[in-house]
């Protein structure tokens, strides 16, 4: 059977992370897709801000670093945006042939958005087929990203010698990731955090209904402690993974600084879960699945769990994938290579 490689490419805050997977027939079916290579590097502090790319040179040294490391198979790559400046909101449109909603989706969707069309590439991820007041109706994701914030990033990866054949967002390649199995017949939250920004999903079935991003990760929680105590960031995050969340504020003058910043960002997660089931009445979220490296702070997840009375567990993206190919050991790392794998599925799907 006939055989397809596809490369997901994530530039986080703190690294780049690249997965090659290979997919047989159907990418989505269960068994066939296969993880052969999956490295990363790290950046060094400023080189990515706020999930944008702000010195490209930086990035792209370090993307050839990645490749000539990992002897990835091919240079074209998946690569994925998400940050503040990326809007993605649930609407619904006269229903129309896909090739004419493209062409039209700048007349359609120029009242609703904050920025002029001319500064944003569009897109429109359908979800249900409807029949409105006014008609055959399109239920959907509206993804508007200024035009900046992508090019920033295709310029580090052509800056590397790659080709960008596909710009994605994080979100949904957080969903291609984890809602698969048992968790694509359940409505699910998934919370991608990562350095700098915090991507949460709501899916109901496998179709996504709210996505947000949040400005805060588990960097914030390094440079406060670091600030805190006047230590550098690197002894910082040893004292936060060493502290996690709930210590004692007494035992140790940190505990408190991450305690205090973490509960911004779980409030501003619950505060979205509050959103969408204000929102969508009887369809209330059964679970939460966390991953990125944020996820990993001890005792984030009973933390997250309390607040949102929701039971939360550490995503595994690996679970159903083969990698009898794959060299180098993810254990204890599985919920890190969430997005870079839900990249290339999305080529593959």
């Amino acid at each position: 059977m006939a055989s397809t490689r596809v490369i997901g490419l994530d530039i986080g805050t703190s690294a780049v992370r690249a997965a090659e997977m290979e997919f047989t027939g159907r990418g989505r079916t269960r068994g066939a897709a296969s993880l052969v290579r999956y490295a990363e590097v790290a950046l060094p502090p400023g080189a990515v801000r706020d999930a944008e790319v702000a010195e490209p040179a930086t990035v792209s040294t370090a993307l050839k670093q990645l490749w000539s490391q990992a002897k990835f198979s091919t240079k074209d790559v998946v690569i994925g945006v998400g940050n503040q400046r990326v809007l993605v909101r649930e609407m619904e449109l006269p229903w129309m042939p896909p090739a004419q909603l493209r062409e039209a989706l700048p007349y359609q969707v120029q009242e609703s958005l904050p920025m002029s069309t001319d500064e944003a590439l569009l897109d429109f991820h359908a979800t249900d087929d409807v029949a409105g007041a006014q008609g055959r109706m399109l239920r959907g994701m509206l993804v508007a990203a200024q035009r900046d914030t992508v090019n920033a990033n295709v310029i580090a990866v052509e800056g590397a010698g790659l080709r960008p054949v596909m710009v994605d967002l994080n979100a949904f390649a957080l969903l291609r990731a984890l809602a698969r199995g048992d968790l694509s017949q359940r409505i699910v939250a998934l919370v991608d955090i990562g350095a700098a920004v915090t991507n949460v999903v709501v899916a109901a079935h496998g179709v996504p209904r709210l996505v947000r991003t949040l400005p805060s990760g588990g960097l914030n929680v390094t440079q406060a402690v670091a600030s805190s105590l006047g230590v550098p960031l690197g002894e910082a995050e040893t004292i936060k993974r060493e502290l996690g969340v709930g210590s004692t504020p007494g035992h140790d003058p940190a505990a408190g600084v991450i305690s205090e910043v973490t509960r911004t960002l779980v409030e501003s997660i619950r505060n979205t879960f509050v959103y969408y089931q204000g929102s969508h009445p009887g369809a209330g979220i059964e679970g939460v699945i966390v991953t990125g490296g944020g996820a990993h702070l001890p005792g984030l997840g009973q933390f997250l769990s309390s607040a949102s009375r929701l039971p939360v567990a550490l995503g595994n993206p690996l679970v159903d994938i083969d990698r009898r190919k794959l060299r180098a050991d993810l254990t204890g790392r599985e919920s890190r290579v969430a997005l870079p794998i839900g990249l290339a599925y999305g080529v593959a799907a």
